[in-house]
């Protein structure tokens, strides 16, 4: 994202299958960045968990239940973004 917004530097997307699946992912993703003593800006979404965006400043991640990504097609909006894909 470098270069085409002053947002963030980079955005990470994923879904999971299930609402629960969204929190756990969430839950792990907290977990690992409070482990190396990075705490999030906010976090928003996990009331209902079909979107939950996770903001660490320079990165943002949204988790989405796949329906909901699948509506949003968050990845057009930057098309000109470089992606990386990690299965």
């Amino acid at each position: 994202m470098k270069g085409l917004t002053t947002i963030a530097d980079y955005f990470i997307i994923c879904s999971g299958e299930s609402t629960t699946q969204v929190k756990a992912i969430t839950e792990l993703i907290k977990d690992k960045f409070d482990d190396a003593g990075i705490k999030p800006l906010g976090i928003e979404g996990l009331t209902y968990s079909h979107w939950v965006l996770m903001d660490y400043g320079d990165i943002i991640i949204h988790i989405f239940e796949k329906e909901t990504r699948t509506y949003y097609e968050l990845e057009k909006l930057w098309i000109d973004a470089k992606r990386v894909q990690i299965e």
